[in-house]
């Protein structure tokens, strides 16, 4: 018998009859699926099969648990494991919204509609949460992914929890473990497992923060070009010009003060005259200045800088001229000019003399730290942090050093305070401003983000009046030494990079990834996505064509979303149209879906104020909350209706602020405002639980609020939110999401940091190297870096549209007057899509959120944030054959009636 036989239980002719019936009528939208036989337990071993388990605590149910010995997909899994399910009118049946059981109360499907009436997307607070742990792992994991994309591994458990949880899963976390409910494991039963705690995150410097550093800095130049401390201090005047460098924004007095550098070059680096030993520590200074603003340091002011340091290097003990020991640059002090030589030369392209590295080396202490000063072996190691940091910087450049590294790793990370600083000196009880700004740098390249961001968050604190920072916690002013050290970290900046130009890494290929969103499998019917067979998916068709129009790449698919969109999105008669999913004039109007429509609207050429029969402007203005009220969808003044996510939030104020209605939108931002953390992240979900922090949602906040330049806070949120994205991104060039290190939440961080391109672009090109690597031979994306594999729509519409960086305020691709849909699926115009964002570009969000990515041909939710569920294939199939069945038997039916009535008759 086959398998599709055997899990399916006999069922009489009237029954039959009633599902034929039924589901030919098809007149309900929220389509409830029937309880399978699941297969016994012992089917699933850790080597075949999956475990799925639904707990009905919430109702005072058991926790119960079935067996699908062949499982295609998470939804599969539950129904072959016996349970059923109901999707909403909003979504469709692909999005579940109740679950059931035949062995808790009757089958009967939780929540109750007195408790969820399942029109809108359940809000996160209270909703079906889907975890998952494949074979040998025992914690759960939020899935990233879809019940109808979710793959089933052998060995595999599953768990549907009904409560809430954030957008990373980080809480409400099944109460029971995945050993408990494995096929081997004992009757489960639910125990509270720990719930994670989060421990304060450390502030990080915005951009306006640093733009005043920048400020303090020229405003303690002379005459605009250099640092006068009883005489022309050089060395701090080359300070200043470095840290300028690295926070940007001054290019007139940074090239003022090279220049100044350049005309007095010789009086900088022989303060005694050429005859005697140079300052080893200017030199190597200016060598890296000159480096890092892409200058010469072979021809920097007529010295060659390069000579001077190379020719200068020490064959033996010399005193008299500079030379502690062989292998010394002559003139140097100790480690950290040293290594600053070493550094400035390796940068120019140049391999510093062996006898000046093993010189380095051998200075290290065996605790991993550099003194400040040379030590001979019998003197005792008193570490110097900003020595230290510089050393780690030298070596890490210079490459081949590992050991000497990890062990000032070792010690950096020992010697750290509890306050995220550095002391000054061994004893000192406090941590100083000074050699935190370079161990912050050295943490850094170290690899040590975490420890990193502590130390940069000591360094905002320290940020006084004026933008300076102070030295030490007993003295609150401003301290010129303080503020230069610290500038490069509070920057996000190091010297081992600063300045450097690398070649642009691999890009997507957005010419095939257009195929791939257009090819017959993808789009149907070359006109809508699909989530589930015959609903079509409107929030992931719009994002499909927010890809199409950011590319350019065929503008006749565009159109045809389009008018599919406009015309009210019918498929067959399941009575699931665009209306009710906006839900314009009934109780649950969807403020984000509302503004999601009306942005594409504007971004096609069409009028918003009349689009599909509405006038969507007007509509977004009706959904504006004027209070709290979350019975009725408003989580505070200036929310959206049900816009529960800041994605909805923003794509409505985008939608109205293009709309010519700034005055109408000043609630909805100044709501969007308030949700910022003090860190400068934004939750993806409106109310937000405490550990909600979302890449996504940030970029797309700080893409809403990039317009309004006259409005200083929306300008301080913005910088705040850009530097945390880039806070998050991993060293491969990717962004964490709900899915793992995310291709969609990459593209919409390239989209959020070309807001600042400029001073982004680094983060940038590595994140388009990224997703360049997780393009597939079929032109589509992964929805994240080892995680399934295969092509998935709902990621790829987002890659392709963010990568090309492209902000939707901006966002322009008209086609509403070309001809009608192409049937051919000929391009009207393939104009080359420009993958590589540039810095005069502004930003954009390419779609509503997707925390639930989708396999081949489907889509996730795209309304919410919550994972997209859906009938397998098996399900459907099974359904026609039933079908199938069903029509002969009530055809043999009714000719039995038929003759026996002419039998009786005679």
């Amino acid at each position: 018998m086959s398998p599709l036989v055997s899990r399916t239980s006999r069922s009489s002719a009237p029954w039959l009859a009633l599902v034929a019936a039924v589901t030919l009528g098809a007149l309900a939208l929220v389509v409830p699926t029937r309880a399978a036989v699941a297969d016994p337990l012992e089917s699933c071993t850790p080597t075949q099969g999956a475990i799925v388990a639904v707990d009905f605590g919430a109702w005072g149910g058991p926790l119960l648990r079935g067996c699908d010995a062949t499982p295609t997909t998470g939804l599969d899994l539950l129904h072959e494991a016996g349970f059923t399910t109901a999707g909403t009118a909003h979504d469709g049946p692909g999005f579940i919204c109740r679950i059931g059981s035949p062995a808790f109360e009757s089958g009967a499907e939780r929540p109750a509609p007195a408790d969820e009436a399942c029109e809108l997307t359940p809000p996160a607070t209270a909703y079906w949460s889907y975890w998952i742990a494949p074979a040998g792992q025992d914690h759960w994991t939020y899935s990233p992914l879809g019940a109808m994309s979710q793959r089933p591994g052998p060995g595999e458990v599953e768990a549907w929890v009904f409560g809430g949880t954030d957008i990373g899963g980080t809480t409400g976390a099944p109460r029971f473990t995945p050993a408990s409910v494995r096929a081997t494991g004992p009757t489960p039963t639910a125990t509270p497992t720990a719930t994670p705690t989060g421990t304060p995150e450390p502030a990080r410097p915005t951009g306006a923060q640093v733009k005043a550093v920048a400020s303090y800095l020229v405003g303690q130049l002379t005459d605009g070009d250099h640092v006068d401390n009883w005489g022309v201090d050089y060395h701090r005047t080359i300070a200043v010009a470095t840290a300028l460098a690295g926070t940007g924004g001054q290019a007139q007095t940074l090239t003022k003060v090279v220049d100044y550098l350049q005309a007095h070059v010789d009086a900088a680096i022989f303060p005694n005259g050429d005859t005697a030993a140079p300052h080893a520590g200017n030199v190597a200074d200016l060598a890296l200045l000159a480096t890092i603003v892409g200058g010469d340091p072979r021809a920097f002011g007529g010295r060659d800088l390069i000579a001077t340091l190379t020719d200068h290097v020490c064959a033996a003990t010399d005193l008299a001229a500079g030379c502690a020991a062989a292998g010394d640059f002559a003139g140097s002090a100790g480690p950290m000019s040293h290594a600053s030589a070493l550094l400035a030369l390796k940068r120019a392209g140049v391999t510093p003399p062996a006898a000046t590295v093993s010189r380095l080396t051998a200075q290290q202490c065996a605790n991993g730290a550099f003194a400040g000063g040379w030590l001979s072996p019998t003197d005792a190691c008193d570490p110097d942090l900003a020595a230290t940091a510089l050393a780690v910087l030298a070596l890490h450049t210079l490459g081949g050093h590992d050991g000497a590294l990890n062990s000032a790793k070792a010690f950096l990370s020992g010697a750290q305070e509890p306050d995220g600083g550095y002391q000054p000196w061994t004893g000192a009880g406090f941590s100083d401003t000074y050699p935190t700004g370079y161990a912050a740098q050295a943490l850094a390249v170290l690899g040590l983000a975490d420890r990193a961001a502590a130390a940069t968050g000591l360094l905002v604190g320290r940020i006084v009046t004026g933008g300076g920072l102070s030295p030490d916690p007993s003295n609150p002013d401003a301290d010129l030494a303080a503020t230069t050290a610290a500038a490069l970290a509070l920057a996000g900046r190091n010297l081992a990079t600063l300045g450097e130009s690398p070649p642009a890494g691999p890009r997507p290929d957005l010419v095939k990834g257009v195929s791939y969103l257009v090819a017959p499998t993808n789009l149907i019917d070359g006109r809508y996505y699909e989530s589930f067979p015959g609903f079509p998916d409107f929030g992931l068709s719009i994002d499909g064509a927010y890809a199409l129009a950011a590319t350019g790449a065929n503008d006749a698919k565009l159109r045809a979303i389009v008018e599919f969109l406009r015309g009210g999105g019918a498929v067959g008669d399941s009575g699931f149209t665009v209306d009710t999913w906006l839900g314009i004039g009934t109780d649950y109007a969807a403020g984000g879906a509302i503004g999601k429509v009306a942005l594409l609207a504007q971004v096609t050429g069409y009028d918003p104020r009349s689009f599909g029969g509405h006038d969507l402007i007007a509509a977004l203005a009706e959904v504006t909350c004027t209070k709290t009220d979350l019975q009725a969808g408003c989580a505070g003044a200036g929310n959206y209706r049900y816009a529960t996510s800041v994605f909805g939030q923003s794509l409505g104020i985008m939608a109205q602020r293009r709309a010519g209605q700034g005055e109408a939108a000043t609630k909805p931002v100044d709501f969007l405002k308030g949700l910022q953390r003090a860190d400068g992240s934004f939750p993806s979900l409106i109310p937000a639980g405490d550990a909600d922090k979302d890449v996504d949602s940030t970029a797309m906040a700080a893409m809403a609020l990039a317009p309004l330049t006259d409005d200083p806070a929306a300008v301080s949120a913005v910088d705040k939110a850009l530097t945390w994205i880039t806070s998050t991104q991993k060293e491969h060039g990717g962004f964490p999401g709900a899915a793992g290190d995310s291709t969609n939440s990459t593209a919409l961080a390239i989209q959020g940091l070309t807001v600042r391109g400029d001073t982004y672009a680094r983060q940038i090109d590595k994140a388009l190297s990224f997703l360049a690597g997780q393009q597939n031979d079929d032109g589509g994306f992964t929805v994240a870096a080892g995680g399934q594999a295969g092509s998935d729509v709902r990621a790829s519409t987002q890659v392709i549209g963010g990568a090309t960086g492209v902000s939707f305020a901006a966002l322009t691709r008209d086609v509403h007057e070309l001809p009608g849909p192409d049937p051919t699926g000929t391009p009207t115009s393939t104009p080359t899509p420009t993958p590589t964002p540039s810095a005069s570009q502004s930003s954009s969000p390419s779609a509503a959120p997707s925390v639930t990515p989708s396999s081949p041909g489907t889509g996730g939710h795209s309304s919410g944030n919550l994972p997209r569920t859906g009938w397998s294939i098996v399900t459907i199939t099974l359904l026609a054959l039933v079908l199938v069945v069903a029509g002969v038997l009530l055809r043999i039916s009714a000719r039995r009636r038929a003759v026996t009535g002419a039998g009786g008759g005679s």
